[in-house]
């Protein structure tokens, strides 16, 4: 069956007629979402702390300083108010979306060290049983001192009959 727009077609639904007069955007989301990792991290950094600082204090200075003829944000700042909101505007879900990225990572994570945990759980098990079983065999085991003494049994046993056929 052919696919359209990544869902098979059936054939008891009528096909779409409608044609895009624009078509959407594509974009590889992983790429997308390494860019928003790699732009969250930025902006949690020293750096980029300095860099937005030095932006609006040359920004301010040259709008405060600057003839009327090359000041082009007046006193109350409203454009520069407008690129910090903007700015904010785009960082704030890119930031969101690099911390679902990592929640989605740790989930992962945290699924793969409970199966590694089940697994020693049962192999430290499967251990104890085993060392329970070698306990119990080595409980019928003859153990050093009574072998002796039932050597030294028999030895006795076997004197006393050869002290008895020397009698005789």
């Amino acid at each position: 069956m052919a696919e359209r727009g990544g869902r098979r077609e059936r054939l008891d639904t009528p096909r779409d007629t409608r044609r895009q007069l624009v078509r959407r955007p594509s974009y590889d989301a992983d790429t997308f979402g390494v860019f928003a990792e790699q732009f969250a991290r930025f902006m949690g950094t020293a750096t980029f702390l300095a860099y937005m600082t030095l932006v609006v204090v040359v920004w301010i200075g040259w709008n405060a300083v600057a003839p009327d003829g090359a000041a082009f944000d007046a006193y109350p700042f409203i454009f520069l108010t407008l690129i910090l909101s903007l700015q904010a505007s785009y960082a704030a879900p890119l930031i969101l979306l690099a911390q679902n990225r990592q929640e989605h990572r740790d989930k992962v994570i945290a699924e793969q060290d409970r199966q590694a945990n089940a697994r020693a759980h049962a192999d430290m098990e499967f251990l104890s049983r085993e060392v329970a079983s070698l306990r119990m065999a080595l409980g019928e085991v003859a153990t050093r001192d009574y072998l002796r003494s039932e050597l030294r049994a028999l030895l006795a046993e076997l004197d006393e009959r050869e002290s008895g056929r020397s009698t005789e």
